[in-house]
């Protein structure tokens, strides 16, 4: 299919406006897989919307989402062939219960060639009262069936590598079964993860988990081990997503303090998320 270029860079996004309720907190973290411990005090502080909520930070990745663009026919984006690449939030103020704002534009669209694909940057911010920023998103939307629409090739970003040293942190967290259906009531419809035709079609043997999602389990890893579930301290965290995850299986995170993460699916010993990233803020 060709891009539609001159239309998906000037795609009329709009202004999105969201309450964000400690119910809407409670059912993202759940559905990133906190509470699989229901005794854990930890855990139950971003899942039990009767105390004082915590918000996992990962949790801008869906606020004031828009519409999605993917199937929008306009674009030429062949939507089977869209993998979620790239996900980098960071955070400039706690993130609060209440009014916020949403302002998505794509920054880039790199052509890499013909049956190479395009890669596409969709950054969001987010805003509290007083036109406060309160979060960035910047998501990377690897095209595979765009690329050879005639644009330029782009910039690479600079990569984030991680030690060639063993990991000082390993936290290993299960995702459940049904895990993808549950994170679907988020907003992304996509049926790559509900339907098992569709994701035939797209060459995957059944339904993959959203990459958002393990982005969120690796989210939780990162604050259980580096500060003790104090979701203000993680400030900035970004990641690639090499591989994808079947709902049921075990993601082990592997943590470098000094500022490095990936993760892999315990059953399989694949790598799914590589040069990871990270920024923490005081206690």
């Amino acid at each position: 299919m060709t891009l539609n270029y001159d239309y998906l860079i000037n795609y009329p996004f709009g202004e999105t406006r969201q309450t964000l309720t400690k119910r809407d907190a409670a059912l993202y973290a759940l559905s990133c897989g906190l509470g699989a411990d229901p005794m854990d005090e930890h855990q139950l502080d971003f899942v039990d919307y009767d105390r004082a909520i915590k918000i996992l930070p990962s949790m801008p990745v869906v606020l004031a989402s828009t519409q999605s663009l993917i199937t929008d026919p306009k674009t030429g984006i062949d939507p089977v062939q869209v993998v979620h690449g790239e996900q980098s939030v960071e955070i400039f103020a706690p993130l609060p219960l209440g009014e916020i704002t949403g302002r998505t534009k794509i920054t880039s669209i790199a052509d890499k060639g013909e049956g190479k694909g395009a890669i596409m940057t969709v950054q969001r911010d987010i805003f509290g009262e007083a036109e406060t920023l309160i979060a960035r998103t910047i998501s990377g939307v690897f095209l595979r069936g765009n690329g050879g629409f005639g644009g330029s090739p782009g910039t690479p970003a600079p990569s984030h590598r991680v030690p060639e040293t063993k990991p000082d942190i390993i936290i290993t967290l299960p995702t459940r079964p049904e895990q993808a259906l549950y994170y679907r009531f988020n907003g992304d419809d996509n049926p790559l993860h509900a339907s098992p035709a569709f994701a035939r079609a797209a060459g995957f043997p059944r339904p993959i988990l959203h990459g958002l999602c393990t982005y969120g389990v690796i989210t939780h890893a990162l604050i259980k081990s580096l500060c003790n579930y104090d979701p203000t301290r993680l400030t900035k965290f970004g990641c690639r997503f090499s591989a994808p995850v079947f709902p049921g299986e075990t993601i082990e995170t592997q943590i470098w303090p000094s500022g490095a993460f990936r993760a892999r699916a315990v059953e399989r010993d694949v790598i799914i998320a590589n040069n990871g990233f990270f920024s923490l803020g005081p206690p």
